[in-house]
């Protein structure tokens, strides 16, 4: 992914921040909230488990792996990590790696 989408961040300093999400899948308890509200980001895998995808909307399995937010759904992204009753999502800002929203957002 060599393509950031600028997202504003409400509340978190500046908008038009590029952001990131990822999926803690340790936590994460399979009820699939997050691909109800964003299934062009997350997808529920074989597993159970939910996963980020690529902007080629590809799975990405790796321990840690981010994907750029989209702007036009950076709501959906916030709602499921909002929603999410594994407290797993995690949206941080790319420029510093600071967590915007998700179980760990200051």
């Amino acid at each position: 992914m060599t393509v950031q989408h600028e997202a504003p961040t409400s509340g978190s300093g500046g908008a038009g921040e590029a952001l990131e999400v990822w999926i803690d899948q340790d936590l994460c308890t399979g009820d699939g909230i997050c691909a109800q509200y964003a299934p062009e980001v997350f997808e529920l895998d074989i597993d159970g488990l939910a996963y980020v995808k690529s902007a080629e909307d590809e799975l990405l399995q790796e321990a840690g792996a981010t994907t750029p937010v989209p702007l036009p759904l950076l709501q959906d992204v916030v709602d499921s990590a909002k929603e999410c009753p594994g407290d797993c999502i995690h949206v941080r800002r790319v420029a510093d790696g600071v967590e915007v929203y998700g179980p760990d957002a200051e």
